[in-house]
């Protein structure tokens, strides 16, 4: 039996070119698992794939490019994954889209395509994956929402009301397939130094370290997290390690929710 957490699991990782999703599978091969990355952007996908085969010569690594929404790709994706490696054990949904308008002047034409993609995106995987994830025998999904899915803020009424439905789904697909041996759970980050926040920074003509302070207030903690601190707990919840645990919100923000 392998040493390493997933050793010998196989995993589909969604939004995996940057960020959270990249750090994630970074640790997924680290800890033994073949990986398929799937991401809508083609040169961020080849930058991780091209800086994890670096550092892990050996990973096992396929890419994806597709924008979640497309249904026929989630089945794509998937059907590449069991062709590949003959299996699909883990699942997890971290691609995201962001919008910035106030509620108020939200049109239905936003609110469609966050939808769309975190919503629909997350349903499309999730239905793609569950028949291989049933025939594994300890299936796991882990949904990455946010923080800001169960405390409130201003300017991000869409993301976050996407974000908090991600939960609801998460707790209803546990009760459904608990009785075929496939686990559902959720992560919740907190304020994560990503590259996403690093360009937006800089766009605005702001250093790094005046963005680090910036989040000094939103977290018990006083800092930004790393994507890898983020990484690692979904790294947990899709092992073995979490097998008693499905149905829970992960909240892997700095307290940010008890403040």
């Amino acid at each position: 039996m392998s040493a390493h957490r997933l050793g010998g699991t196989t995993a589909l990782i969604t939004g995996a070119g940057a960020g959270i999703g990249a750090a994630t599978a970074a640790l997924f091969c680290q800890e033994g698992a073949a990986v398929l990355l799937v991401d809508a952007d083609a040169d961020a996908l080849a930058r991780t794939q091209a800086a994890i085969l670096q550092a892990q010569p050996t990973a096992r690594l396929a890419c994806v490019t597709a924008n979640v929404a497309d249904e026929a790709a989630a089945r794509a994706a998937v059907a590449q994954c069991t062709s590949q490696w003959g299996a699909l054990d883990v699942l997890v949904n971290n691609a995201a889209m962001r919008n910035h308008t106030a509620a108020a002047d939200a049109t239905p034409a936003e609110w469609q395509a966050m939808v769309g993609v975190n919503l629909v995106g997350m349903s499309n995987y999730c239905a793609a994956a569950l028949p291989a994830l049933r025939k594994s025998g300890a299936g796991s999904i882990v949904n990455v929402s946010s923080c800001y899915a169960v405390t409130g803020r201003k300017g991000m009424a869409l993301y976050d009301a996407t974000k908090a439905a991600q939960l609801a789904y998460t707790r209803s697909l546990a009760f459904e397939e608990a009785p075929h041996g496939v686990r559902a759970n959720a992560v919740c980050p907190g304020s994560t130094l990503t590259d996403f926040h690093v360009g937006r920074a800089q766009n605005a003509g702001k250093s790094v370290e005046q963005l680090r302070s910036e989040r000094r207030d939103t977290s018990l903690l006083g800092r930004w997290a790393s994507p890898e601190e983020i990484a690692w707990p979904i790294v947990w919840l899709a092992s073995g390690e979490a097998s008693f645990i499905t149905g829970t919100t992960l909240m892997v923000d700095g307290g940010l929710h008890i403040m």
